[in-house]
C-alpha cells in the first residue's frame, strides 16, 4: 500500500523523492519504493526523514514503532508538569515564545492573562517582524460556546466581556505582518499555546478556571506523538475559525 502521508509531507515541503535520497545518500529508488509501495525504511532513515520533513516519524510510519517504543518516546516529550496555570513562572510564557523562530500559536477562549503580561504583546510584534508567524484564535464572544464556558466556570456573561477586553488589547498586533487573529466556536478541552515545537497545554477542567487548571510543558521527540496530537488540534479549530472583524 502506498505511504501517501510520506507523499503528502514531501510535497508540502517541495521536495523531491530525489532530493530526499540525496539527503539521505540512498539510492532514488529506494525512496520511491517507501512512497509507492510502502516500504518501511531502517530505523535510521525514519529518524533522518522525519527530521528533514519537520514530522513524526510515528506519523509517517505508524507500524514501525512498537507501542512501548511510541509510550516511550511520549513521555519523553514531556518537560515538565505544572499543578495550575498560575503555578507557571511569569517567565516561562516569555521564553517559550522567545525561542520561536518559524511559528507562535495561541489557542485560547480569552487569553486575557497573556495581554496583560509584560512585554508580552510587543514580544510577539518583534517576531512577527522577524518572519515568525503569529496565530491567535480566541472565542467568538457572541457564541454559545463562550457563554456555555462562562456559565460552568462560574462567570456568566463576564465570560463574554473577557475575551472582548482581551481583542482590545491585542488589537496592536494586527497592523503588523505574519499576524493572523481570528475567532472560533469550539468547545475547548484545552487552551495551547505554541512556539515550534515546543508547547504549553492548559487543560480545561469542569467547572474549574482555567488558572487552576494544570499546564504540560511539552517538546517534540522523534517517534513521539504528543505534540502532534495538539498540533493537529489546533490546525483544526484553525481551519474553522474566521478573521477578526
Amino acid at each position: 500500500m502506498p505511504n501517501e502521508r510520506l507523499r503528502a509531507a514531501l510535497l508540502e515541503r517541495g521536495m523531491t523523492p530525489a532530493k530526499l535520497a540525496e539527503a539521505l545518500e540512498v539510492d532514488t529508488k529506494t525512496v520511491e519504493r517507501w512512497i509507492t509501495a510502502g516500504r518501511l525504511p531502517y530505523r535510521k532513515y525514519r529518524y533522518q526523514v522525519a527530521a528533514l520533513l519537520g514530522t513524526d516519524e510515528a506519523f509517517l510510519w505508524p507500524e514501525g514503532l512498537s507501542r512501548s517504543q511510541v509510550a516511550a518516546a511520549a513521555e519523553s516529550e514531556i518537560v515538565t508538569v505544572y499543578p495550575h496555570r498560575w503555578a507557571v513562572p511569569n517567565d516561562a510564557w516569555h521564553r517559550l515564545y522567545e525561542s520561536a523562530e518559524r511559528e507562535i500559536g495561541v489557542l485560547v477562549y480569552s487569553g486575557l492573562f497573556l495581554a496583560e503580561s509584560t512585554g508580552l504583546i510587543q514580544l510577539f510584534i518583534r517576531k512577527a517582524r522577524a518572519d515568525v508567524r503569529v496565530r491567535i484564535l480566541f472565542g467568538d464572544p457572541d457564541s454559545a460556546e463562550v457563554a456555555e464556558h462562562g456559565a460552568d466556570i462560574g462567570l456568566g456573561e463576564a465570560m463574554a466581556a473577557r475575551v472582548r477586553n482581551a481583542l482590545v488589547l491585542f488589537d496592536p498586533l494586527r497592523a503588523a505582518e505574519n499576524v493572523e487573529i481570528r475567532l472560533h466556536s469550539t468547545v475547548l478541552y484545552n487552551s495551547i499555546y505554541i512556539a515550534d515545537d515546543q508547547l504549553l497545554v492548559n487543560s480545561h477542567v469542569y467547572g474549574t478556571p482555567a488558572q487552576n487548571a494544570p499546564v504540560l510543558h511539552l517538546r517534540r521527540v522523534a517517534g513521539g506523538d504528543m505534540v502532534t496530537t495538539y498540533l493537529d488540534s489546533f490546525e483544526r479549530v484553525w481551519a474553522g475559525a474566521v478573521p477578526v472583524q
